[in-house]
């Protein structure tokens, strides 16, 4: 099944070996964000997978295409447009000390992006799967405008709709709060990632135990077919653990919790876990159970790859789900 991802992907500067943003006088730059790290994943579990964004029409705007482009996503629908690349910078925090992101955004292609720029009847032909992010409407009114149009145009295509809410607070500054734009747009959407503080943000939804957070999400939104949710603690920046939840007919199913020490990269772990969802729900859509554990698995392997992108393969991701912790040589 065609996937096709929409967002905006950026150039991501981060200072080597734990360095403040104070102290470094050189970045590690790669390309990441949250819907290009699915599209990403995507390819590298055998999809086929499409990513659609804005970037500018110079060299930084086609490497970064180029940079979605080499794992095999289609990028041929994506416009070239607007003044700037948006930026990120990482700072990596180790042990007590927490990481921290500064956005430089403003005036971005997808910043810019205005409702009828995108040819969605167009885009999403032979398309079977649409994935989007809360990131995407945070950015600007036209943004919110293109996805709203992207949702639409897929609901009446009956192409299945899935959203990471992805709460961003540094991004919502033009005058809408998430309350405002969130909720119309989840209406057209059928599989949902979120967390506790998301659902209140976005929904004005909180209760004490999962169960009756994940039952009041459904009951309000009753065309999802599926709510996820991931289950993180933070023991430092270095060591964590994670586990994924899955709602799906009335019931909960949970992944094993995995022990995460020595942390490389957590960026792009919970697009890891939507990947995950993605094709299980693709793959297995009557097994909760192993879908839910696929994804955590995918999520788990992510800490362990440098760069917002997931590298891990079905192979890699299974040998865990088995087990294998990592302390084997693959020969």
């Amino acid at each position: 099944m065609r996937t096709v991802c929409f967002g905006e992907i950026m150039l991501r500067l981060c200072p080597p070996d734990h360095l403040r943003l104070l102290q470094t006088t050189t970045f590690e730059a790669v390309y990441g964000g949250s819907e290009a790290n699915v599209a990403v994943s995507l390819a590298q579990l055998g999809c086929q997978a499409a990513y659609v964004t804005r970037v500018p029409d110079n060299e930084l705007g086609h490497a970064a295409l180029g940079a979605v482009a080499r794992f095999g996503v289609d990028t041929t629908a994506s416009l070239f447009g607007g003044e700037r690349m948006g930026l990120y910078f990482l700072e990596t925090g180790a042990g007590r000390r927490s990481s921290k992101v500064l956005y430089d955004r403003q005036n971005s292609g997808m910043a810019t992006l205005e409702g009828g720029m995108i040819d969605w009847r167009t885009v999403l032909q032979h398309t079977g799967w649409l994935h989007w992010s809360g990131i995407t409407p945070a950015l600007s009114p036209g943004a919110a405008d293109a996805i709203l149009e992207a949702l639409q145009i897929a609901a009446d295509l009956q192409i299945h709709i899935s959203c990471d809410l992805n709460y961003r607070d540094k991004l919502w500054k033009y005058g809408k709060t998430p309350a405002q734009i969130m909720p119309q747009l989840i209406d057209y959407t059928d599989v949902l990632l979120g967390d506790a503080n998301a659902f209140d943000l976005y929904f004005g939804i909180q209760e004490n135990s999962e169960a009756a957070l994940l039952q009041r999400v459904a009951a309000r939104f009753p065309q999802l077919r599926y709510i996820a949710m991931s289950s993180r603690a933070g023991h430092s920046a270095s060591h964590n653990t994670y586990g994924g939840v899955l709602y799906a007919g009335q019931h909960v199913f949970h992944s094993p919790t995995y022990e995460l020490p020595d942390i490389l990269d957590r960026i792009g772990s919970g697009d890891a876990f939507m990947a995950g969802l993605i094709v299980g729900l693709q793959r297995a859509p009557a097994d909760p159970q192993e879908i839910v554990t696929f994804a955590a698995a995918a999520a788990a392997l992510k800490h362990y790859v440098k760069g917002d992108f997931n590298l891990s393969v079905e192979t890699e991701i299974r040998s865990l789900m088995n087990g294998n912790m990592g302390g084997r040589v693959n020969r």
